[in-house]
């Protein structure tokens, strides 16, 4: 086994650690100060278009889509160590490279089921970051984590699509560029099987009775690295049948199809942000003293480093197993992966970013260190994309079977 990277792994990871180094660590400060002048807070600070320009020149964009047509052609495993790296400046860096969520995973979508039509109009201005999307799944009056459970309707009207129902947390949503969203509703809400009750169309923002109602915080963060949440109503909207991704009855399917990249990308960025944690809380350690001693020689600070390493070194490997999974065997057929690392990552980087906070003392909590929003974008990710308990009931229901009596 070898746990080398490869030419243009390696080629692509220092050009990307020099552009973090050189743009998107100093313009962290410079973000916060130009969006506090703005007069929206969703609106896109200047130096981003100067992060993506950079990012650009140095052939730094679009690496998450492993298809070559669309994108950098980089496998799952190429591109873990750069996600990883993007993770460190979740707020800047993902969108500098052209890989932030929910973009990623809806120009997913377009690529692999969208039309000809659909793919000019949308995925080809996405790909370029000239626009922006959303993905509008969740719900507030049912339990999305049981994607069967969504209410919204989408009725048919001889050539067009009529869509009504509400959605919260939908990501991307508040930014002003955002152009269009992927709608997933019941097209067949009586259907017999129930994963082919729902569908997915595409809805230009600009359409008449689509209404942002309000930003949804994150813990009071007004979450920026995604462009926003937001709570959206569907009034009676209507689109052309055109607009239908893929089939109808092909939702979940294509929901499934979606979040599974989604997953392993959010695990390879929190592995970034563990990763800065840690270095954070040496810095600190190492430059405070209490009770006349350095931090850093203090036991239990100690003990909260050397265990946080060692987490990070055993999520990274999960995570780089289930990457060459995909990459060999497909999503499907490594699913047990994609679980594990969904149930284990965010779990154990909310503790690294938790004891970080710790050793920074009243500094962790403030808008000061990066600390305490990483922490609320980590802890959020327990719940997004189905929330642990989901996922354990599925794997431990795979794993009952493997040793389950014959004929039970």
């Amino acid at each position: 086994m070898d746990f080398g990277f490869d030419a243009r792994t390696d080629e692509l990871r220092k050009k990307l650690l020099a552009f973090m180094d050189e743009h998107v660590y100093p313009a962290e400060a410079v973000a916060g100060e130009q969006r506090a002048a703005l007069d929206s807070p969703w609106r896109t600070p200047p130096v981003v278009a100067e992060l993506k320009a950079a990012a650009r020149e140095r052939g730094l964009w679009n690496l998450f889509l492993p298809d070559a047509e669309h994108g950098a052609g980089l496998t799952n495993l190429q591109y873990a160590p750069l996600a990883e790296i993007t993770g460190r400046s979740p707020q800047l860096a993902p969108t500098a490279t052209n890989c932030a969520a929910p973009d990623t995973g809806n120009m997913e979508v377009l690529a692999q089921f969208g039309s000809a039509e659909q793919r000019q109009r949308w995925l080809k201005p996405l790909l370029a970051g000239e626009i922006r999307s959303a993905f509008a799944m969740t719900e507030p009056e049912v339990a999305s984590s049981d994607a069967t459970n969504i209410e919204t309707r989408i009725r048919r009207e001889g050539d067009e699509y009529v869509i009504t129902g509400r959605k919260w947390y939908i990501s991307g949503a508040m930014n002003p560029d955002c152009a269009v969203f992927i709608v997933m509703g019941k097209t067949d809400p009586d259907g017999d099987d129930i994963r082919r009750q729902q569908s997915m169309v595409l809805v230009p923002r600009d359409t008449p009775g689509v209404e942002v109602r309000r930003a949804m915080t994150v813990y009071g963060y007004e979450d920026h690295w995604h462009g926003g949440h937001a709570e959206v109503f569907f009034h009676d909207v209507r689109v052309p049948v055109a607009n239908l991704i893929g089939e109808e009855g092909g939702g979940f399917a294509i929901a499934q199809a979606r979040l599974g990249p989604g997953r392993i990308h959010h695990c390879m960025r929190l592995i970034g942000m563990a990763e800065r944690a840690i270095e954070l809380m040496c810095r600190r350690a190492n430059t405070r003293t209490a009770f006349g001693r350095p931090l850093a020689a203090q036991g239990v600070v100690q003990q909260w480093i050397a265990d946080a390493r060692v987490s990070v070194e055993q999520l990274r490997l999960l995570v780089l197993k289930t990457a060459w999974l995909m990459d060999t065997v497909g999503n499907r057929g490594a699913h047990t992966e994609i679980q594990a690392i969904k149930i284990a990552v965010p779990r154990t980087v909310v503790g690294i970013l938790d004891r970080a906070v710790q050793l920074h003392g009243a500094g962790g909590v403030s808008q000061d260190f990066p600390l305490a929003e990483l922490w609320a974008g980590a802890r959020t990710l327990q719940l997004a994309d189905g929330p642990d308990e989901v996922h354990q009931r599925s794997l431990a229901r795979r794993e009952l079977k493997r040793f389950a009596p014959p004929g039970s």
